[in-house]
């Protein structure tokens, strides 16, 4: 079961004047099962991404890397579960280009104003030909409000939708940043195996908009793992359809510029948070803090090596407070003239090590304690400087196992 997280309300999820979605049934692998998605833009909007890092990246996200490098104008998104487009080689590419002359023509645009999107099992064909005959069906229905059967359609070993909605002021307009996201396992930073669309009626040029994206990736995306995969189809774009009617914003460091990072930041933070809560088989969500470091980067490399040692996330699962697995894993992490006798740990409130060994007063209950709640915080002050970092990860059970050998039943 996911770790407090619920489906998100329909009602909550705020519609981006300029944006319609549609989604369909068209069985690209399972019959009678929402795996098609369309978005179509208004005219004017543009987009920008961050895409995976895997060098074995699928075929649509070359695609969608060509299309934004040509131009930001987008006018629609097809995104479809089920089958990943990777490994696939040159027919993938032509698969993947297929899909977007085929939205381009129902739309009357350029195929280069579509992007398209792939997510499920790797090393299989794409079934354009299905794709193809779902987008009638798909556009048909196309409505500002359907951001939450999005999120559904999306989803492959997910077992809830993942959406977040908030609204701001610039100048006397308001404006709406809405998202979804989906990912739960093949989870890891730069990206995770994930996708996740945002959209916003700010009206903001697109190279600040390709700042903001990168920046919202970096503070919200790019700080988790589940099991330290780095997939081949993550894509995260963030679209602006610019009918908001405030002045434009052209530096992410002005008032205005400030007001909409913040709030993107924190929509993309509660989806990619969403996406570790319900990571395959977890029981537990858990922040990983490291202070005293003399980089960002550093505190960075600690907290990962923490978030993707196995027997730490085994420890979290059985609630086994064998606490010096995360000392080990400090250790570790690769920071050469690390000196573990200033090192201080902690589990939420318990003063676990203190300058490198077992602290004085701590008491195996106590981390125990701790270590059965739902929500855990791993604290760890290296004491080296003054900067800080911090992810966010779960626990590994058995059923991480059993959704992974089960994927392609």
């Amino acid at each position: 079961m996911p770790v407090n997280l619920s489906a998100p309300d329909p009602a909550s999820l705020h519609p981006v004047p300029g944006v319609r979605i549609g989604v369909a049934m068209a069985g690209v692998r399972k019959a009678n099962r929402k795996d098609l998605t369309v978005f179509e833009l208004a005219p004017g909007s543009v987009a920008a991404g961050v895409f995976t890092q895997n060098r074995f990246c699928a075929a649509p996200v070359q695609v969608c890397q060509q299309h934004l490098a040509a131009s930001p104008e987008v006018r629609a998104l097809v995104i479809n579960t089920g089958n990943a487009n990777a490994g696939t080689g040159e027919d993938g590419l032509v698969r993947a280009h297929a899909t977007c002359v085929a939205l381009a023509q129902h739309l009357d645009l350029a195929p280069e104003q579509v992007l398209p999107f792939s997510t499920g099992v790797i090393m299989e064909v794409l079934p354009v030909d299905r794709i193809q005959a779902g987008l009638p069906s798909a556009l048909a229905g196309l409505a500002e409000n359907r951001w939450a059967e999005a999120a559904e359609a999306i989803m492959t070993t997910d077992t809830l939708p993942k959406a977040a909605s908030r609204q701001l002021t610039i100048g006397d307009r308001t404006v709406t940043v809405t998202g979804i996201s989906k990912g739960a396992g093949m989870i890891r930073p730069n990206m995770a195996t994930l996708l996740g669309f945002m959209a916003t009626d700010a009206v903001i040029a697109p190279q600040a908009l390709q700042a903001l994206v990168k920046l919202a990736a970096d503070q919200s995306f790019n700080r988790i793992t589940i099991d330290g995969d780095t997939s081949t189809n993550d894509s995260f774009v963030l679209m602006a359809t610019r009918q908001a009617g405030h002045a434009e914003i052209t530096d992410l460091a002005s008032g205005d510029g400030r007001a909409l990072c913040d709030v993107v930041v924190e929509v993309a933070r509660s989806l990619a948070q969403a996406i570790v809560r319900d990571g395959e088989g977890a029981t537990k969500f858990i922040t990983v803090q490291v202070d005293g470091g003399r980089s960002e980067a550093e505190c960075r490399q600690v907290a990962y090596a923490i978030a993707h040692s196995p027997l730490v996330k085994t420890a979290f699962y059985a609630s086994d407070p064998n606490l010096g697995r995360i000392l080990a894993a400090v250790g570790y992490a690769g920071i050469a003239d690390l000196d573990q006798t200033t090192i201080d740990l902690f589990l939420d409130d318990v003063h676990v090590a203190q300058r490198g060994g077992r602290h004085p007063a701590y008491r195996e209950e106590d981390g125990q304690r701790v270590m059965k709640q739902a929500e855990i915080t791993v604290r760890v002050d290296l004491h080296r400087g003054a900067a800080q970092a911090t992810v966010w990860t779960c626990d590994f059970s058995h059923d991480y196992v059993s959704i992974n050998a089960d994927y392609r039943s």
